[in-house]
């Protein structure tokens, strides 16, 4: 299975307001290894336009910085091939898609729908493994015990690498109830060689005496609860017999 983990960063909140992106990152997994860093995907966007004043505090990407980077247009065929046929996980995930179709949009391109094969939203899963807790990134980090220490500002391409270890940590249960649970062909063959050896169980059988003294005690609890007490709605003790074994 192969999976990227994507964010971007943008000149603002907004995508109705004209804004656009200016950095994207693409991190692969595949059956559930990180590739190496060279097949990792991320550029520097010039998005022909200043970024807002809260979203520049965010990544710090200045105007002059982006000035002599590449247009979306001059990278789009590049990040379609690399997510052509692959799950997207991405942290808000209608967010980035917000803006990702924007630019396909702007260049005739479709929407990125038509290129993968999901989109898989971790705020989403977060909200659902933890109702009424914060599940920003930053906060499933510090839940799962992610080192962020090397995170200042917001950067697409550390907030992918770490959304891969939050994601790693959120689903690693499902594996371990097929690893770490699941026995062996030895374990199993061995198992069932325990359970034909051990001796039938014994079974007391219920005397005269015993069936009449519990007859007793439920009538009185009757008398309490003055109707039926609960032990009637039970199925009968079996008649009374010599003690014995059963297999």
């Amino acid at each position: 299975m192969r999976q990227i983990f994507l964010d971007t960063e943008t000149t603002g909140l907004r995508v109705e307001d004209g804004n656009r992106i200016l950095e994207i990152a693409a991190v692969e997994m595949i059956d559930r290894k990180l590739s190496p860093a060279e097949r990792h995907l991320h550029r520097y966007i010039n998005p022909e336009r200043d970024s807002e004043e809260g979203a520049l505090n965010v990544h710090g990407l200045s105007t002059e910085f982006l000035r002599d980077k590449p247009k979306f247009e001059q990278i789009v065929d590049e990040f379609l091939a690399f997510v052509t046929d692959a799950e997207l996980i991405i942290h808000n995930a209608p967010f980035d898609v917000g803006y990702l179709n924007m630019e396909l949009g702007r260049l005739g391109r479709g929407k990125i729908q038509d290129y993968v094969a999901k989109i898989t939203d971790t705020l989403a899963m977060a909200k659902d493994l933890w109702p009424g807790k914060r599940n920003s990134l930053d906060a499933l980090c510090d839940r799962y015990e992610v080192d962020r220490s090397g995170r200042t500002l917001h950067g697409a391409l550390i907030d992918c690498e770490l959304l891969a270890e939050v994601y790693m940590a959120m689903t690693r249960g499902q594996d371990s109830l097929l690893i770490d649970f699941a026995p062996s062909v030895e374990e199993a063959a061995s198992n069932a060689a325990r359970r034909s050896a051990r001796a039938p169980l014994k079974l007391a059988s219920v005397s005269a005496e015993d069936l009449a003294a519990h007859q007793a005690y439920l009538a009185e609890l009757d008398k309490i609860v003055k109707g039926d007490c609960l032990w009637r709605t039970y199925d009968p003790l079996p008649p009374a017999s010599d003690a014995g074994e059963a297999a």
